[in-house]
């Protein structure tokens, strides 16, 4: 399949999308737009382990530093709340892609599982600020928001908020597919690939990876704010172990690499986790044999099953092939 055959699958996709979505009701509408700010957080984990081959276990500290900044100013300044909704975002994804570049120089100097623990003891520091520091962030209670911004179009209806997210979740996708088609990106695929290589032909690796990695972290800043505003509430639970690995098995899930199949994992994890919740009250397991079944059977993700189909066709047809040679024969 052709890029420009993809491009218009992936247009045509979110215009239904956004047709589809306010026939909804607001559950529904709720659930596909918290699914597209964990889209933006799985496509910034993505650059790192898809594009990159580093896989991180603390994007989930960017997404609580843009939460709780957003939380913060807003009860205590209330700021956000009107037209400066716009300052927070950028000084969301600001403080998102400052701490990623304090982390990046403890954690770009390792490698393999050495980065992932790495990673995570980052992330879990960030989540012991959050819990600790009470009276910044109100320790276990959290910090309640005063509600969504209005400025000329009132964000407490959640329909106009899912525009919102909507729109910043477009825009991710295009400048990080446009990030990743660049030599930049390009070079990013080459030191997953061969990162010994890339320093023969004299590539600075280090510095590669160290501006992959504050590139995630800013857009998990974005997708921090975002999240803030829709939940409502801020607390340590948002910044816990549990969803960092969220966000890396809704990369696995969708395909790595692809940045469409990070959006893909999202919606599946975010939709299988409400529904099964309100079936089964085991319903952790169920998900995680979901993901033990693709990593064993569909390590590519859920983006990899035509490539699959397409090889099987092509064994068959070889096979057939092989078959009509030795009946002539």
């Amino acid at each position: 399949m052709s890029e420009k055959t993809k491009i218009i699958i992936v247009a045509a996709v979110l215009v239904a999308l956004l047709a589809v979505t306010p026939f909804a009701n607001s559950f529904v509408i709720l659930l596909i737009t918290q699914a597209l700010i964990f889209a933006i957080l799985a496509m910034s984990l993505d650059i790192l382990l898809g594009f990159t081959g580093l896989p991180s276990l603390g994007q989930a500290a960017y997404l609580g530093v843009g939460a709780y900044l957003t939380a913060i100013l807003a009860t205590n300044y209330q700021f956000g709340l009107d037209g400066s909704f716009w300052v927070v975002i950028v000084l969301g994804m600001m403080l998102g892609a400052v701490t990623a570049a304090f982390f990046g120089l403890f954690a770009i100097r390792a490698t393999g599982v050495y980065f992932l623990m790495i990673t995570l003891a980052l992330g879990q520091c960030v989540w012991g600020l959050a819990y600790r520091w009470n009276s910044l962030t109100g320790g276990d209670n959290g910090i309640n928001m005063p509600g969504r911004p209005e400025f000329g179009i009132d964000l407490a209806d959640d329909l106009t908020f899912f525009y919102v997210v909507f729109g910043f979740f477009v825009a991710t996708l295009v400048v990080l597919h446009l990030l990743v088609k660049s030599p930049f990106g390009r070079s990013l695929v080459g030191i997953r690939e061969s990162e010994l290589r890339m320093r023969i032909l004299g590539y600075n690796t280090w510095l590669h990876k160290y501006i992959a990695f504050i590139i995630a972290g800013g857009f998990g800043g974005l997708a921090g704010v975002l999240w803030a505003f829709l939940n409502g509430l801020v607390s340590p639970e948002d910044v816990i172990l549990t969803t960092s690995v969220d966000a890396l098995l809704m990369v696995v899930l969708g395909g790595p690499g692809t940045l469409v199949g990070a959006t893909i994992g999202a919606g599946v994890v975010v939709f299988l986790r409400e529904y099964l919740s309100t079936l089964v009250t085991w319903w952790q397991y169920v998900l995680g044999g979901v993901y033990v079944l693709t990593i064993l059977y569909l390590p590519g993700g859920l983006m990899g099953i035509p490539e699959r189909i397409r090889q099987r066709r092509t064994l068959s047809a070889a096979a057939e092939r092989a078959k009509a040679v030795s009946a002539s024969q």
